[in-house]
């Protein structure tokens, strides 16, 4: 029986039958060889019995995950921290049983290790990559551990720092009652820059992390410790200012493509 997609078995039990197994739980009905994995008389049932697992596959619930199996003599004490090996049918009472399972569950994010399959052979066959934990009904029973992936945290980015010479910088005098033009198109500005940093993408990242800036040095002079700059006599241009100096209409290239022939153009 092999783990489905390499996620760690939910839980291990016993079935009177393989039509005994709940939904969810399949059956180990063969041995690595081909034979018949009926367990014999030492299950307590006269039809015998079969082991089951159960995986917890991509569409389970998270819960807890199978992190090692014991298989002990029914003198035997139940170890510390192990559950026994749920039946189906449930068992009636007075049953004894020669060989009992004992299966220690733990939650994923506590699980270093688990066990991902379980596998059944005769007692003089070796398999690689797994450990034998045990021989019941002639069988010698295998279990394959393998560590527990965890879920990678969400990356949370850096805190942007700004310094002190830039937390000084304002376009507006303090005592300034009303909001001058250059007042209203700092404020603009300022919800684009704002939009610059915008952080609703899922690392909270913004294009402008990382990009190294200065103030230019002919405005370090108006700085004073202490108390706010002011840079009034700086020159915000407006969207409208810009595009009005910096339009290009293509005119010559427009002319020279209208005088070239047509097998050209």
């Amino acid at each position: 029986m092999a783990a489905a997609e390499e996620t760690p078995l939910t839980g291990v039990a016993w079935a009177a039958t393989p039509e005994a197994a709940p939904a969810g739980w399949t059956v180990i009905t063969v041995t690595v060889e081909g034979a018949a994995a009926n367990l014999g008389k030492g299950f307590g049932h006269k039809g015998g019995g079969y082991l089951c697992v159960s995986g917890g596959g991509a569409q389970a619930a998270p819960g807890p995950v199978v992190t090692d199996v014991q298989v002990l003599s029914d003198r035997s004490p139940q170890p510390a921290g192990y559950t026994r090996a749920p039946e189906f049918p449930e068992p009636r009472s007075g049953i004894s049983r020669k060989k009992r399972v004992y299966v220690k569950l733990l939650p994923p994010d506590a699980a270093e290790t688990a066990v991902f399959d379980i596998k059944l052979s005769s007692k003089n066959k070796a398999l690689p990559h797994y450990m034998k934990i045990g021989e019941m009904g002639g069988f010698a029973v295998w279990c394959k551990k393998g560590p527990v992936l965890k879920s990678s945290p969400r990356p949370v980015p850096k805190p942007r720092t700004i310094s002190a010479g830039l937390k000084q910088l304002s376009l507006q005098s303090p005592d300034s009652d009303q909001k001058s033009p250059v007042a209203r198109c700092s404020i603009k500005r300022a919800s684009q820059h704002e939009s610059l940093y915008d952080t609703s993408n899922i690392y909270g990242l913004s294009a402008m992390d990382g990009v190294p800036f200065t103030l230019h040095p002919k405005f370090e002079s108006k700085l004073s410790s202490g108390s706010n700059a002011i840079l009034a006599d700086l020159n915000v241009k407006s969207l409208a200012d810009i595009e009005r100096e910096y339009n290009y209409a293509f005119v010559v290239e427009r002319t020279a493509a209208a005088r070239l022939p047509p097998s050209v153009c």
